[in-house]
């Protein structure tokens, strides 16, 4: 996703009285197979389409379904709605489609819904923000009803990781053509959706018909919670059973707490400063260089209680194309040099609008980075927005600095990269509209060729040419976790910090 949020995602509401709770919805001890998970964000839509923020796709991977997904504890991407690939050439992917799948609305799965979703994904017109993930697709035919061919323009390397990433799931055609899958989502996945009431829940019900077998959860609500403190209570209370993102300052709290266990995970995740590189002196390779010897990113990290991982490196450890060599490049912590550069340039008493969205972990780092930047003399004034709306007062680039982050759900450099710092993505997901043809061309490189060792080449250089730059400000990698009550069983959870309740019961 883009901007990652580490708000708590999630399903809250209190579960069904005892006279609703029927034989069939109770698992082990009568504990009624129901779940809420709470979020301090709502949803921003319900299409894969139309979305590319992390509070939305914990949503929509409990609907929807890919062709490929990475396996939770060896990140190893694996069919999911595929059967089976083959390259006969370095542009073609011939995929074969499992049978007998239907959408919640009763319409088939096949591989003319698949060239659907794709044609719509590229179609400029869509507007698609993740429309990027896509590019390199020259042609998507339908060879026969369960099987897809995929014509590339150029050897894509990175196109099964692509085919995992929750904007790539597979939406009905005839949903599509009939309602508005925003407030109306229809997939394939084990849970339905049932409704939506904006700023306060979602619910989904279970899929009877789901072509892995009924998942054990009758049902599932996603609490709109905007205090954090209020989701743990509810959590300790028992009306919320899951919470994620925990913000470090809470750990200890959600520790103590004897009905409820806590899960950590070194994630894919990365969080930066970014400048708006259309504006002066963002623009400007000393300024970007001063913010950067001015930040003691350290001071943060220490206060994230062991759910960040230090790394000067914008592709982390977790990452494909992450290489240790790169750690030493770029710009350490020095405020004397940071000071000296501002003095020579004139920049001091710079004032700036430093971008924030309200979530915990954002408005920290903000709180620090600023008083850091004070200390040399540049004066970074914070406007605080409600995630939705600082999504998009981003994308416009209203703001001069703003923190930033990354979900990785591919877990792959170039998708990192391409996305985020490519000039093709300036209006959307580059929000930082960083434009470097040198560097446009290393990215490129990392993701024309299927030779893997030649991309992670590509990835390390330009990886090392963006620190060089100094074009964003690493804060830290990514932890994810989850805090979940000591009833739920089951809750699978990887390195990028997506989840499926699938296999979740309670006991």
């Amino acid at each position: 996703m883009v901007v990652l949020s580490l708000a708590l995602a999630g399903c809250s509401g209190k579960s069904a009285s005892t006279d609703e709770k029927t034989s069939s919805s109770k698992g082990k001890s009568n504990v009624a197979q129901e779940l809420t998970y709470a979020t301090t964000s709502d949803v921003v839509g319900l299409s894969p389409i139309l979305t590319n923020d992390s509070v939305s796709a914990a949503v929509i991977e409990q609907i929807y379904e890919k062709l490929f997904v990475r396996d939770p504890e060896t990140m190893e991407i694996v069919p999911q709605l595929a059967e089976s690939y083959e390259n006969p050439d370095e542009k073609t992917w011939v995929i074969k489609l499992k049978q007998g799948i239907k959408f919640h609305d009763g319409t088939d799965f096949n591989a003319e819904a698949v060239k659907y979703t794709f044609d719509k994904i590229k179609d400029p017109k869509t507007a698609a923000p993740r429309a990027s993930l896509l590019e390199p697709v020259e042609s998507i035919e339908v060879k026969d009803e369960y099987t897809v061919v995929i014509k590339t323009k150029y050897p894509y390397g990175p196109m099964l990781a692509v085919l995992s990433h929750t904007a790539a799931s597979i939406v009905s055609p005839t949903a599509d053509q009939n309602q508005d899958l925003m407030k109306q989502p229809v997939g394939t996945g084990p849970f339905k959706f049932v409704e939506w009431v904006p700023g306060d829940h979602i619910t989904l019900a279970k899929n009877d018909q789901y072509w892995q077998g009924a998942p054990k959860l009758e049902k599932v609500t996603i609490k709109v919670v905007p205090e954090v403190t209020t989701a743990i209570s509810m959590l300790q209370t028992g009306d919320v059973q899951f919470i994620d993102g925990i913000p470090a300052e809470h750990l200890p709290r959600l520790e103590s707490l004897k009905n409820v266990k806590v899960t950590k995970k070194e994630g894919t995740p990365v969080y930066y400063l970014g400048f708006n590189m259309e504006k002066a002196p963002m623009n400007e390779l000393a300024f970007r260089q001063a913010v950067s010897y001015a930040i003691n990113k350290e001071e943060y990290i220490q206060q994230l209680k062991g759910l960040g991982v230090k790394s000067n490196s914008v592709i982390g450890p977790k990452v494909f194309g992450y290489d240790k060599a790169s750690e030493t490049v770029g710009y350490q912590y020095d405020p004397e040099k940071a000071k000296k550069i501002i003095e020579e340039k004139g920049y001091k008493g710079t004032k700036l609008k430093l971008l924030v969205a309200n979530t915990s972990a954002y408005m920290k780092m903000a709180e620090i980075v600023q008083a850091q930047l004070q200390e040399v003399g540049i004066d970074a004034q914070i406007e605080t927005l409600e995630w939705g709306t600082f999504l998009d007062a981003a994308k416009a680039g209203k703001f001069d600095l703003t923190f930033l982050g990354w979900a990785n759900s591919t877990a792959d450099g170039s998708e990192l990269f391409y996305p985020n710092f490519h000039s093709d993505n300036i209006g959307s997901s580059n929000r930082t509209r960083y434009n470097n043809p040198t560097f446009d061309k290393l990215v490129e490189e990392s993701r024309t060729t299927v030779d893997q060792e030649v991309r992670k080449q590509k990835l390390k250089e330009a990886n090392e040419f963006l620190l060089k730059e100094a074009a964003v400000v690493v804060m830290n990698h990514g932890v994810v976790t989850t805090a979940t009550d000591q009833s739920v069983k089951g809750l699978e959870i990887d390195a990028t910090g997506q989840w499926s309740l699938y296999k979740v019961y309670r006991e």
